[in-house]
């Protein structure tokens, strides 16, 4: 959609339902690299709130960074959701765009992420 709307940074919210899929919940291990994430699925149709941020990749195309809570009977999953989140019957998204800013995503060698660096410049490391 961003791509699409010529969004290029923004700050966004989601509330509803999750279906099937995947986030990940932390890596292994902190102190290992590379890093290995661990991965928890979902079980059934979840409850889910999320906030995430939307910036440009080194090749300008906008990228979500969003993380959910994903509650069903009392527990719940908290993680990222880069691995793929269903939405179930309905996801309301609100997004508010940042204007005036050259921050962006960058590849972080040391940990593999692409990592806000404010300004455009490098991550730090």
């Amino acid at each position: 959609f961003c791509a699409e709307a010529g969004v290029q940074r923004g700050v966004c919210w989601m509330v509803g339902g999750a279906g099937a899929g995947r986030v990940v919940v932390g890596p292994e291990t902190g102190d290992a690299r590379p890093i290995v994430p661990m991965v928890a699925g979902l079980d059934g149709v979840h409850e889910a709130a999320a906030v995430g941020t939307i910036f440009p990749d080194d090749e300008g195309a906008p990228r979500l960074h969003m993380h959910a809570a994903l509650g069903r009977s009392g527990r719940t999953v908290t993680g990222c959701v880069r691995l793929g989140v269903e939405v179930w019957e309905l996801g309301e998204v609100v997004l508010l765009e940042i204007e005036g800013s050259s921050a962006r995503r960058r590849l972080d060698p040391s940990t593999g992420f692409s990592v806000l660096v404010p300004g455009g410049g490098s991550p730090a490391g």
